[in-house]
Order: C-alpha cells, then structure tokens, then sequence
C-alpha cells in the first residue's frame, strides 16, 4: 500500500482501502512496515489486518518488526532490505550474508506458525541462498531489470526465467514484484514459467489517482491474466 507515499498524507483511511482493493479483486492486500514504523505505524498494521481476509505483511528482519508481525498475525511475511543495509527499504535481501540476521526473525516467525518468503535478486545463487535459510517462498526482485536496454533486459529476463525454475524445483512459493506496472507486467510474466504471485503496487495506487482504486485494480487484473 503506496497511498500515503503517493499522497503525502496522513489522512488515508486503510481500512477502507483494504476494503475496496478485495472488492476489486485482490488476492491479497500486503502493507510494508519500516524499521521507524513511518508513514504505516502499528495501528495501521492492526487495522489492515482486521480489515484484510488475506493480509501480508514486507518487513525488515528486526526484532521491532518481528514483535509487530507476531501481534498481527499476517498469513504471510516478505522479508526483504532495511533502508540501513547499503540499499533502500523493501529492496532485495541477500540471504548468505545476511544470514545471521535473519535466523532469529525467521525462526520467530515460523515458530508461529507464520510463512516467511525472502525478496531476493533474480538469480540461481540468491534462491539457493533462500531455501538454504529455510524460507518457504522467494519474491523475485524485478525492479533492476524493467529499464534496461532491449538486449540487456532479455538477458536478465532469461536469468528470472531460470530462477523462477529452480525456485519451482525446490517446491517454493514463487512471486515476483518491484518496479512493475501495467506497461511491463505482461512482457515478465510471458517471459517466465508459471508464477503464484505478482506484486504491482505503487503503479496501481498511483494509476488509481486518475481512474478509482476499483478501476485500477481491475485494469491490473486484466494485465496479468
């Protein structure tokens, strides 16, 4: 949920916004959380779980973030960077050095009962990495790969392709998400096997300013069928 970044306001009401994106047909409504619990703060995890009837939650690997998730209770966690790792909140983890860091998260939330899946690069290495720590998914960081050149993106898409295969060998839930919008989702997706999840969300939010949240989603929807 992008909306108070893309509105620069306090004022949403996520409830409601939970509400209508399962309305328009979500699968799942996914909040990211980071490490200074700003612009999405504690009550608005709370909220957006008891609003959501599938929720998940992206969040660093701290022991702050850990405590939020395990009084929400999301049916699934995306793991992935703290703004404090060299590169931007939400970005892609890397699972073998930051494997000491993320034992103790990981192991909090399994024992829970809760899913944990790793936002990783889209390569062989970082997959294998994942399901050496024992996550149960892997999202695929495509955001590096939309802007690149023609020749140089079918080289990296060929790459997701064969890490999206691997993930699927290992028997783990497979997504893929950052960076993708309406224009793009369709080319990666008919460039890769079969895939359980796509996650668009700044594109939607910000598509919805124009058209309605109902009609943004839609249109999404229609996009990656």
């Amino acid at each position: 949920m992008g909306l108070r970044e893309a509105t620069h306001s306090g004022d949403v009401d996520l409830a409601a916004a939970v509400t209508l994106a399962e309305l328009a047909g979500v699968d799942a409504v996914r909040l990211g959380v980071n490490d200074d619990l700003k612009p999405v703060a504690e009550t608005d995890v709370r909220n957006a779980r008891r609003a959501a009837r599938r929720f998940e939650l992206r969040m660093a690997a701290t022991p702050g973030l850990l405590k939020v998730a395990l009084e929400a209770r999301p049916d699934r966690v995306l793991l992935a960077a703290s703004a404090h790792d060299g590169g931007f909140a939400g970005g892609p983890l890397d699972p073998q050095s930051g494997a000491q860091a993320l034992a103790p998260v990981m192991h909090g939330l399994q024992e829970a009962g809760i899913p944990v899946s790793l936002r990783v690069q889209p390569k062989l290495e970082a997959v294998k990495a994942a399901h050496a720590v024992r996550a149960t998914g892997v999202e695929l960081y495509t955001g590096a790969i939309l802007d690149l050149p023609e020749g140089e993106r079918a080289v990296e898409l060929e790459a997701l392709s064969d890490a999206v295969r691997l993930a699927a060998k290992l028997r783990m839930r497979i997504g893929i998400g950052g960076g993708l919008g309406y224009a793009t989702v369709a080319e990666v997706l008919s460039s890769i096997p079969a895939t359980e999840v796509v996650a668009v969300g700044r594109a939607a939010i910000s598509r919805s300013l124009l058209v309605g949240l109902d009609r943004a989603i839609r249109d999404l929807r229609s996009a990656v069928q």
